[in-house]
């Protein structure tokens, strides 16, 4: 019996500062990303230019340097912090004859890893696809056109327009598939909107403390990791506020700095969960050195999806690692929390149960026992929170949607002290 040698592979991360963006804020970023995707990374290149070559990326003389240090050094990969053309690839691996993968490669590598459901698979594999179509290269396209004159006959298809076919029509197949999910998941919204089923997104930066947040609240037993994008897939759990309401709460995708487009278009049945939610709850590591930058992308990605117009509240996580966080206010719509230790928590409930529209009443009911579809109507739009059955009637004390109020006139029960829970 022999044991397959497996060992993270030494990678070299390359960046280019053209001044576009702060680069060495983003080649951190690659080097969490290289880690969450199982490499070691044993050095970095940050090259000033102002404009990256369009041959290499970084030019021939610098080519070169990372020839001989990728020789020196042992490396077995190379991740260039942008999105490299099929050209550029082809002529950094045969300078260095290394394996080299651009930004976006990483990225959609660590999506393959992480998704669970068929859903995620699905949006994983048509990113792949998509991005597949887009930098695919081959030989002999000169002999595959076909025609009807000396000269232009050809033997008909190149391997490489065989592989466009082919990823075409995948891709028409996991759109179909994405489709039919997404119809299923419109289903679930319309149906909630029906039950008057109030719905809270979390959103927020890769890493944050989404599903840490959502585990606390609802011991969810969602992956939650210190990686990036540790989770992937939609988990949705219901939780009670103070005030007795329910509200589904539903955990996103993590954002990240320039997220590839063809992963913006394939999750983007995952992201509607943030444009159909009541509350949108946006989870800031307030212990983040980039903090400000990271509120920004999520602020742009959420006004890409239309959802400039929903309820927002700020919920500043780690501010146990935070140095200052004690002078940020709370308000209505910023709360500072500890995910891990459930500090803020109550804060956090209450500024939801604000935050949600008004369309529950808490009354207290006395319905004569002839009335029983009363009880019926209130219990599916509404929720008892306590009953006590009297010689007149039964007398509960329930959250009332606002469509089902106007039924309850005259049944209106003397203030009292609360009824005793018999049932709920």
């Amino acid at each position: 019996m022999h044991e397959n040698d497996i060992h993270a592979p030494r990678a070299i991360l390359i960046t280019v500062d053209t001044g576009e963006f702060d680069a060495e804020v983003s080649l951190a970023e690659l080097e969490e990303l290289a880690k969450t995707a199982g490499a070691e990374c044993i050095g970095t290149i940050l090259q000033k230019r102002p404009y990256p070559d369009t041959a290499t990326y970084i030019g021939s003389g610098r080519l070169e340097e990372l020839a001989a240090y990728a020789q020196s050094s042992g490396a077995e990969l190379l991740i260039f912090d942008t999105e490299l053309t099929t050209n550029q690839v082809r002529n950094i691996e045969d300078a260095t004859d290394v394996h080299t993968i651009d930004r976006t490669t990483l990225i959609l590598d660590i999506f393959a890893m992480r998704a669970a459901s068929a859903e995620g698979r699905i949006q994983v594999e048509l990113a792949q696809q998509k991005y597949r179509l887009a930098h695919l290269a081959g030989k002999g396209i000169a002999l595959s056109r076909l025609g009807g004159g000396i000269g232009t006959r050809g033997p008909g298809e190149s391997k490489l327009e065989t592989d466009r076919r082919h990823i075409r029509r995948r891709i028409e197949q996991l759109e179909a598939d994405l489709e039919d999910i997404r119809r299923h998941r419109d289903l679930i919204r319309a149906r909630r909107k029906k039950d008057n089923v109030q719905t809270c997104a979390i959103v927020g930066y890769t890493n944050a403390g989404k599903s840490t947040l959502l585990n606390a609240l609802t011991d969810a037993g969602v992956l939650s990791e210190d990686k990036l994008f540790a989770t992937l897939d939609v988990t949705s759990r219901a939780i009670e506020l103070p005030d007795g309401r329910s509200v589904l709460l539903s955990d996103t995708v993590g954002l990240i700095r320039r997220l590839p487009h063809e992963l913006v278009d394939a999750f983007h049945s995952t992201l509607e969960e943030a444009a159909n939610a009541d509350i949108i709850l946006n989870v800031i590591d307030i212990s983040s050195p980039t903090a400000r930058e990271e509120m920004e992308v999520t602020a742009k990605l959420l006004s890409d999806l239309g959802c400039d117009d929903i309820p927002r509240i700020h919920i500043l996580n780690k501010c146990d690692k935070a140095g200052g966080a004690e002078n940020i206010p709370d308000s209505s719509d910023t709360v500072k929390i500890c995910a891990v230790t459930g500090k803020g928590f109550d804060k956090l409930l209450a500024a939801i149960a604000k935050a949600l529209p008004e369309d529950m009443t808490r009354m207290r009911l006395l319905i004569p026992y002839d009335r029983g579809d009363l009880i019926s109507t209130i219990t599916d739009t509404g929720k008892i929170l306590s009953t006590e059955y009297t010689p007149e009637g039964t007398l509960i004390e329930a959250l009332v949607h606002k469509t089902v109020k106007y039924m309850c006139d005259g049944f209106e029960a003397p203030e009292g002290e609360t009824a005793p829970v018999v049932r709920e």
